[in-house]
């Protein structure tokens, strides 16, 4: 489906229906290339689970509300880095917000999101006051400061909602000192949080798909569940 924010962009989304809705409803964030199968497939499995899911895509502003019509390597490095760079907080937010108000609409009175690497990092942004949501999931969302903007770490005094975060313990990507970071300015903002990592796994584990690391897929899943079933909760299971 196409979706319009506040401002009036255009954007894609994918929406998942239970057939009997049982929990929250699931805002599913992407990582850096948007919308893909993985996304549309994800939003499918929480919707098995009873959870009403919504997948959106970034990049309406910049290129267009259908992703089916750019070109295959619209998700290499060199070609998607000028739309990610033209991704503003304020668009984003208003993004988020429009994706929240269609699962809303949709039956859903809690919502959830669910980010990815930089969905991941998303997510955790959305847990602050302002998207009256139930609680916020990332896998392997960068934290702190990137090329200037504040993180979950810096935004920390800010969130409220709680959060559950993955991280895999061989990513190259986000050190463990970024983490815990993250987790003492949670711990210090009073924000409930629940971390896991996953020794060995790389980064982007759970999308990968590999035998070796399906041990810990399977687990961040069932987690991700339980989660769900209680995200109001004070602290960790």
């Amino acid at each position: 489906m196409t979706l319009r924010s506040a401002d009036g962009t255009a954007f894609a989304a994918f929406l998942a229906r239970p057939e009997f809705p049982t929990g929250p409803g699931v805002l599913v964030l992407p990582d850096n290339k948007g919308l893909s199968g993985f996304y549309r497939e994800t939003a499918v499995r929480l919707a098995e689970q009873g959870h009403p899911a919504l997948a959106l895509d970034y990049y309406g502003r910049t290129a267009g509300p259908d992703p089916e019509m750019r070109a295959p390597e619209f998700g290499e490095l060199p070609n998607l880095l000028p739309h990610l760079l033209a991704l503003t907080p304020d668009g984003l937010d208003a993004d988020l917000a429009a994706g929240v108000a269609r699962l809303r609409e949709s039956g859903a009175a809690e919502v959830v999101t669910l980010g990815f690497c930089f969905g991941g990092r998303q997510a955790f942004r959305a847990a602050a006051p302002r998207f009256g949501l139930a609680g916020a999931v990332g896998f392997y969302g960068y934290p702190d400061t990137l090329n200037g903007a504040p993180g979950p770490t810096q935004l920390a005094p800010g969130l409220t909602a709680p959060i559950l975060a993955f991280w895999a313990g061989a990513d190259e990507h986000i050190p463990p000192a970024a983490v815990a970071a993250f987790d003492a300015a949670l711990t210090e903002a009073g924000c409930p949080h629940e971390f896991t990592t996953f020794p060995g796994a790389p980064h982007n584990f759970f999308e990968r798909g590999e035998a070796e690391h399906a041990e810990a897929a399977r687990t961040a899943w069932l987690r991700l569940l339980a989660f769900l079933a209680r995200p109001d909760a004070s602290g960790p299971a």
